[in-house]
């Protein structure tokens, strides 16, 4: 292999405007017998800029899992967003980071990417230094579903609506959260319904309150249907602690301590409180039906 063909960007979601550069990554380094890497960061350039909080779709490991496993990416660089970065001008940025230190061949940009010191990197520099410096270069263009261009900002706004199919849709593969399993307070298993316990990472989205048909992956690949209620169980719950809370159907053991991938399919109800846990397992068990049904259309 020689040199790396590295696309940029921070690729929040990893959705369909990021894929085709993506897949335009590996058909180059493909050609070129390189290697197809991704340069991003471990947090979003504007907060630190900003100092203010910016809530992402995914975690730093889930959007390297999605690049490498849906698109074939081989080397994700999660370089730190730090002063040193922030204040590196645009033109260092390609030729000391990108050339020297990670071998870039090639690059791709989407239409909109800007990088350096203030932002004053544009697509259009990057494709002039790329020709001086004999490198190849590939701008993509904006990618629209239904005439709406896909970007990160419109999906955050669907998972937070909760409306995942939507958001779906533009990310091209279901929204997805990967944790560590914890221990919850156990009242699952006294009601024959056991539950897996996650949170969510600080400043990563959770869909909008509600029950969700999902699939829950473990660590050896195996994957069951899941009733997944996102939020504060009423309940069961008189805090406020927001919980990721998965049954899996037809799963019997421990994962404590393990990590799983959950995948948001879609949205079943709202959470709400119920008189008796009798009551909750008797809709628990519709939301099962409903799941097991909406699994049977899935591709």
């Amino acid at each position: 292999m020689s040199g790396s063909v590295i696309a940029l960007g921070f690729f929040d979601g990893v959705h369909l405007g990021h894929a085709a550069l993506l897949r335009r990554t590996v058909e180059e380094a493909a050609r070129r017998d390189a290697v197809p890497a991704v340069f991003t960061f471990d947090r979003p350039p504007k907060e630190v800029v900003t100092g203010v909080p910016c809530p992402l779709i995914n975690a730093p490991q889930d959007r390297a899992d999605l690049m490498r496993r849906l698109y074939g990416i081989q080397e994700v660089v999660m370089a730190p967003f730090d002063q040193e970065m922030m204040t590196t001008s645009w033109e260092d940025y390609i030729t000391k980071i990108l050339v020297a230190r990670h071998h870039a061949v090639h690059l791709v940009a989407g239409h909109d990417h800007r990088f350096g010191h203030k932002n004053q990197g544009t697509p259009e520099l990057l494709r002039q230094k790329c020709a001086g410096l004999g490198l190849g270069c590939d701008i993509i263009p904006a990618v629209e579903v239904a005439g709406i261009t896909v970007s990160s900002t419109y999906i955050r706004r669907l998972v937070e609506l909760g409306q995942i199919e939507r958001a779906n849709r533009f990310l091209g593969h279901p929204h997805v959260l990967t944790q560590t399993v914890r221990h919850g307070r156990r009242i699952g298993h006294t009601i024959g319904i056991p539950t897996v316990n996650l949170t969510a990472p600080p400043h990563v989205l959770v869909p909008s309150y509600g029950v969700y048909a999902t699939r829950v992956f473990l660590p050896d690949g195996q994957w069951f249907g899941g009733v997944t209620n996102v939020g504060i169980r009423p309940t069961v719950n008189n805090g406020s602690d927001v919980t990721v809370e998965s049954w899996l159907l037809d799963f019997d053991g421990d994962l404590y301590g393990q990590t799983v991938r959950v995948e948001f399919l879609r949205h079943l109800r709202d959470e709400v409180r119920f008189d008796s846990l009798d009551a909750l397992r008797t809709q628990i068990m519709h939301d099962a039906e409903e799941t097991r049904r909406i699994l049977a259309e899935e591709p």
